[in-house]
């Protein structure tokens, strides 16, 4: 198509399509310097021309639009907007660190909670904030959630310190606040309070004696020579306290049902059945059960008379009070006279009529049981005179011997300061 001047002809084009807003923008701008239409150096056929002219037309608008915007710009270069409605140029957004100084800030608002290391809330617990200033001071109490919060408040650095009865102190590190800001603190944890705490116990010296003899009896009830034959009579503590009557019942007791004291009793039978002691007894099995029965009978009859019944009518101790200090000689005299001397509930040696009447009165009810040839008085002296020599042995190797191979000797029975 011929646009008419001659210099028109000669400026044609070939148009591609562009493929991107880039080419389309840098072509527009070319395409607006020049005659809108341009005559290609090939006819085109109708359809195709008509084609090329709308696109030409679509893109010469859009190369226009640039410039206009540039145009509508440049048309106020440095003018301002107007105010929007309802702010001014020197307002300011309220709680903005830029505020108006003319214009009052805006309080803030600090809450918290109190709790105990626990994690239960504490209620009545007292909470002081504290600023830079004296009158920044403020008090309240935290609330049956544990929670208190303070209202009101400048923009400031503050602190708070919280205490709580029969509780320590808690103090926070400083809590900055903004203007309107509403500032919730993590949980305070009171601390138990490191005071001093006094138990006051009131008791009689009666009954302070007592609980330690009982402690004493548990001990003495767990001695046993090479941990097996009972030592349950030997005191190694020199200042033990004395045993009331149901202690010393509660020992001698114990003592005879030891399964040691009946093997004991058998060992005994078996030696008086071998030389045939005792022969109204007769032999084999039957009559070693009767002489088993008797030597048992003899010795629950001077442990339970001897050291429970007697020593509770007459308030002396049937212990052996271990001495363990001087020469060899005093030891060996101390211990054969504890076979006729005893302590006293009082703490005073006294005569031991508690074991020797003990051991007597068991050789008189052995002649209820005894044969009849072998009873009389006889055999209550002989029966009487055994226990006491033989207590008197007993007492010599508690002194020398036993308490080296006895368990559980406390490590305060030393014996005689």
């Amino acid at each position: 198509m011929d646009t008419g001047s001659p210099q028109s002809r000669q400026n044609f084009v070939m148009f591609a399509p562009p493929m991107d807003l880039h080419n389309c923008i840098r072509t527009s701008r070319v395409l607006a310097r020049r005659p809108l239409l341009t005559v290609c150096r090939r006819r085109v056929p109708g359809r195709a021309a008509r084609n090329h002219l709308l696109i030409l037309v679509a893109l010469s608008l859009c190369g226009m639009t640039a410039p206009a915007q540039q145009a509508s710009r440049s048309l106020i270069p440095n003018a301002d907007l107007p105010d929007a409605p309802g702010f001014s140029p020197g307002v300011q957004i309220a709680g903005d660190p830029a505020q108006n100084p003319s214009e009052p800030a805006a309080p803030a608002t600090i809450e918290g909670t109190v709790v105990d290391p626990n994690g239960d809330v504490v209620q009545g617990a007292q909470v002081v904030l504290s600023g830079p200033n004296p009158e920044d001071r403020h008090e309240t109490t935290s609330g049956s959630n544990g929670q208190f919060t303070f209202t009101g408040l400048p923009p400031e650095k503050y602190k708070i310190t919280v205490t709580g009865r029969g509780m320590g102190t808690v103090v926070s590190p400083n809590i900055r606040v903004r203007a309107g800001q509403i500032r919730f603190l993590p949980q305070l944890v009171l601390p138990v309070s490191a005071g001093v705490t006094e138990i006051h116990v009131v008791a009689n010296e009666k009954q302070i004696q007592e609980e330690q003899a009982d402690i004493d009896v548990h001990i003495e009830e767990s001695q046993r020579v090479l941990g097996v034959v009972p030592n349950f009579y030997s005191s190694f503590d020199w200042n033990a306290p004395p045993l009331d009557a149901k202690q010393k019942f509660r020992l001698a007791f114990r003592a005879e049902i030891d399964p040691i004291t009946i093997l004991g009793a058998a060992v005994i039978a078996g030696g008086e059945e071998y030389k045939k002691i005792y022969p109204g007894y007769g032999s084999e099995v039957g009559g070693f059960s009767k002489r088993f029965a008797a030597q048992y009978a003899n010795d629950w009859n001077s442990r339970m008379i001897g050291s429970a019944l007697l020593p509770s009518l007459f308030h002396q101790d049937p212990r052996y009070f271990y001495k363990g200090t001087g020469s060899i000689r005093s030891r060996a005299l101390y211990a054969i006279r504890s076979a006729f001397i005893c302590r006293g509930d009082n703490g005073k040696d006294e005569f031991d009529f508690s074991h020797i009447g003990g051991d007597f009165a068991a050789g008189a009810l052995s002649n209820l049981y005894y044969p009849e040839s072998s009873e009389g008085v006889k055999l209550v002296f002989s029966n009487g005179l055994i226990e006491i020599g033989g207590m008197a042995g007993t007492n010599l190797l508690r002194e020398f011997v036993l308490r080296g191979i006895t368990s559980h000797v406390p490590i305060h029975g030393a014996g005689q300061p």
